[in-house]
Order: structure tokens, then C-alpha cells, then sequence
């Protein structure tokens, strides 16, 4: 599944049910996907990363795919989400699969290099 958030067009994986609650947790780094996670209401659910071995970038969308907030998230975290409500999240993996996306990420946000 594909998903355009601004003039980027990211290639994900959407998950349901038990994905929902996996997401990255147990990935291996280099073959990790990228995830979107959808809610059928506007949520301030907090994720985690508990054994996800590597780091990632969150993405936090509204139901128009217009962006809230973007963190790196580092290994072992708890309790990490954006100050507003949002529908959707992609967790995208800091690995050489999404290596450009996630330097655009970081140069437009002042993130952390990768």
C-alpha cells in the first residue's frame, strides 16, 4: 500500500488486529517494513519501543494524511506520541530500504543523522 504525505510517497505495509499491538517489536533492522497503523477515531494512544532492537522514525498523520509530528524513536523507550490527536501512524524503520526517506526526514525536521 502506498501513502502520500505531502510530496512524498512512502510504500507501506498497513497491519490490523495483533500487528496492531507487534508493530516493529522483534523485526530484524534490515528487514523491517514499514508500517501504517489506522484508527477509526482520533486516538492520543502512546506507542513504545520495547524490543524493537534498532531505531525508527514515528509518524503521526490526522484522517487527511496532513502531518502532526515526526520523532526518531530510539530502542527501549516508553510512553512516546505527539501533543494532538491523530488517525494514523507509520513507524518506518532506520535501515538502507528507507535510507532517502529518512534523510529527507531528518534534514526537514532537524532530526538526529541517521
Amino acid at each position: 500500500m502506498k501513502i502520500k504525505i505531502n510530496t512524498h510517497i512512502i510504500d507501506v505495509k498497513k497491519v490490523s488486529g495483533f500487528g496492531k499491538f507487534l508493530g516493529l517489536m522483534f523485526k530484524q533492522k534490515n528487514n523491517a517494513d514499514a508500517l501504517l497503523f489506522e484508527f477509526n477515531k482520533p486516538t492520543h494512544l502512546k506507542i513504545h519501543s520495547f524490543f524493537v532492537f534498532f531505531p525508527f522514525i514515528a509518524v503521526w498523520l490526522d484522517e487527511d494524511n496532513k502531518l502532526i509530528e515526526i520523532k526518531k524513536i530510539e530502542p527501549f523507550r516508553l510512553s512516546i506520541g505527539p501533543n494532538r490527536k491523530f488517525s494514523k501512524l507509520i513507524e518506518i524503520p532506520i535501515n538502507k530500504k528507507y535510507k532517502n526517506l529518512c534523510k529527507f526526514v531528518a534534514d526537514a525536521k532537524h532530526l538526529n543523522s541517521f
